[in-house]
């Protein structure tokens, strides 16, 4: 029962933190995920690209985010990118503005950058799944390369990409505890705190690890729903 009562909410227990950082571990991995995808789909355009320019900034992209450590990457945009935009400012005030860049923001852009390394090669095998006879149909009824691309490669990217993505984004959500070092307060963070104040790491790291357990599963029924989504036609044709 003590122990129980070291999950109630308010300054008895560490319920609320917990739901707090859980929260803000939701909120950092949504907001990657969009990003992660953009900036990996447009790497993988750029890799697909016949300019030679475009091949080689892809292929760098993803060889220097997919061999960094991630911990590593968050350093990098966390202390780099203050370090730039205190060096930008000086250029453009007196120097002695003081420029702190958000935790959330370096975390989601670290991230992102991680993932849509990985996610330009999920990508990148979806397109090579789509025969060129797919292109040469669309272009023979009269659509321009745009419109090819949102109508008819895209529908079949997302059904051939998913099962890819949907494994990234279980890998992605348990990354976001990496950013605790940046003194971002997600779940793993609190759940130190928690520890260090209760002498009790074996019950707060079990309650740590349910919760991302939790997440997961909800993850996998949600993943499940769009895969059943992206193949309604197949099941209509078949």
């Amino acid at each position: 029962m003590d122990l129980l009562r070291l999950l109630s909410f308010g300054p008895d227990g560490w319920g609320d933190e917990l739901l707090a950082g859980t929260w803000l571990t939701i909120r950092l991995a949504i907001a990657t995920l969009p990003f992660g995808l953009a900036v990996g789909f447009v790497v993988a355009l750029a890799k697909r690209s016949e300019n030679r320019f475009a091949q080689t900034f892809g292929n760098i992209f993803t060889t220097v985010f997919r061999g960094l450590p991630e911990l590593l990457t968050i350093f990098i945009v966390y202390f780099g990118g203050q370090i730039l935009l205190q060096r930008i400012a000086g250029l453009l005030s007196d120097g002695t503005t003081a420029i702190e860049v958000s935790g959330f923001v370096a975390g989601m852009i670290a991230l992102g950058l991680v993932f849509s390394a990985y996610a330009s090669e999920v990508f990148l095998g979806a397109f090579r799944n789509i025969t060129r006879g797919q292109y040469e149909a669309a272009y023979a009824l009269g659509l321009r390369p745009a419109a090819t691309l949102r109508l008819v490669i895209i529908p079949q990217l997302v059904r051939l990409a998913l099962p890819g993505l949907a494994n990234l984004w279980l890998i992605l959500l348990k990354d976001t505890s990496l950013v605790s070092v940046i003194a971002l307060d997600d779940l793993l963070r609190m759940t130190g705190i928690a520890v260090r104040v209760t002498k009790e790491p074996f019950f707060f790291f079990g309650i740590a690890c349910l919760i991302y357990l939790a997440m997961s599963i909800i993850s996998s029924f949600g993943i499940g729903a769009i895969e059943r989504w992206s193949n309604r036609g197949l099941r209509k044709t078949a």
